[in-house]
């Protein structure tokens, strides 16, 4: 079985607003219905979570010899396992990320490291 690395984006984070900040906005109702819809898929798809991950808040972007805060549409990671991306693919289709407007999800295939 393959890794597949699955990057949750979403516009509203572009727009500078924080994964905090829009949690703070939701209702205890909607929060306890998004982590329902969450809970079920993780469920669904059974041993192909690896590592549901989690929200990912501020970021730094960090170069040699600098640091600045950056914007990124990245707002939460999950690590999957699958025969192929394909798969990977179709265990993302129905995911509860896609209800929020402008969601989008990246699946990056984790390769072995040479040596390691």
């Amino acid at each position: 079985m393959k890794k597949y690395l699955v990057l949750y984006r979403s516009e509203a984070a572009l727009s500078g607003m924080t994964v905090s900040e829009m949690f703070a906005r939701s209702t205890p109702e909607q929060m306890e219905a998004g982590m329902g819809a969450w809970r079920a898929w993780h469920e669904k798809c059974g041993g192909a979570v690896v590592d549901l991950g989690a929200p990912l808040d501020k970021s730094t972007a960090v170069a040699a010899g600098s640091e600045a805060p950056s914007k990124t549409s990245i707002t939460g990671y999950t690590l999957l396992q699958a025969g192929s991306l394909e798969e990977a693919v179709s265990l993302m289709k129905d995911h509860p990320h896609f209800r929020a407007p402008g969601a989008s999800v990246q699946i990056l295939e984790c390769i072995a490291m040479p040596g390691m």
